[in-house]
């Protein structure tokens, strides 16, 4: 019986990809809640699932979604977060666009003012390619071509050189425990090293992202300068943030 019950929890979580311990016990009635733990901890065991506070979600959601879903994904967070970027966008100043969607809703909004832009993402340099006062240079390297991110030998060689005043990072997950996260350690170097080299560096986190584990972790919440996000950050999160002196936007 509590392997029937953990397949048909597991085909639950699958689907919604994360799952709250209230939804499970709505869904098992019938069993303790020290019954559905333990179901969790024997599926965590095997890999299945990684729990979370207050919920679980599923290994396969550790991964990137593909650019087309990820480009449609909570619009209206990624334009809010745009907006709160822009507060910190000085004329005259060197940005450093990381690739990523949420980057790209910040180049849609930036405005035509003396900027010198660096960007990995080549659907960044194409929108940004309407600013006439500013000037444009996309970093040289391999392309990923799941989500248009350049990274690699190059792309370090090239960040190296250069003076950031202000670096946008683009993140993939997030937790106190785990600081920020990607799915590439080639994209991970890339992150590292332009919060390394900027003056002001500010990761551009959306709610979704508190919910997600990705495989390398590019910076501690200590290590960045703001946390641009589009909602309420997990208490944990708060805490580390206030705790390090990282700004929240």
């Amino acid at each position: 019986m509590n392997q029937i019950r953990q397949e048909k929890m597991l085909d639950f979580i699958r689907n919604k990809e994360f799952a709250t311990i209230k939804q499970l016990r709505e869904l098992y009635p019938e069993v303790s809640l020290m019954t559905i733990h333990r179901d969790l901890n024997s599926l965590a065991a095997l890999g299945e699932i990684v729990k979370l506070r207050g919920g679980v979600r599923t290994v396969s959601h550790s991964m990137d979604p593909v650019l087309s879903v990820r480009a449609q994904e909570n619009l209206s967070g990624k334009a809010l977060i745009a907006q709160k970027a822009l507060e910190l966008v000085r004329p005259g100043s060197s940005v450093f666009l990381d690739a990523g969607t949420t980057s790209l809703a910040v180049a849609k909004v930036l405005p035509d003012i003396p900027l010198s832009v660096f960007t990995t993402g080549p659907n960044i340099s194409v929108e940004l390619s309407r600013l006439t006062k500013s000037s444009i240079v996309l970093c040289g390297g391999s392309l990923n071509k799941d989500n248009l991110a350049i990274s690699g030998h190059s792309t370090l060689e090239t960040l190296k050189n250069i003076n950031i005043d202000l670096a946008f990072i683009g993140v993939s997950g997030c937790s106190s425990k785990n600081g920020f996260t990607c799915g590439k350690e080639s994209e991970m170097l890339v992150k590292q090293l332009a919060i390394k080299i900027s003056r002001v560096s500010a990761v551009l986190c959306d709610r979704s992202k508190f919910t997600r584990l990705m495989p390398f972790t590019f910076a501690r919440i200590g290590d960045v300068d703001y946390i641009v996000t589009d909602g309420t950050l997990p208490d944990a999160v708060l805490h580390e943030a206030k705790k390090e002196k990282t700004q929240i936007l």
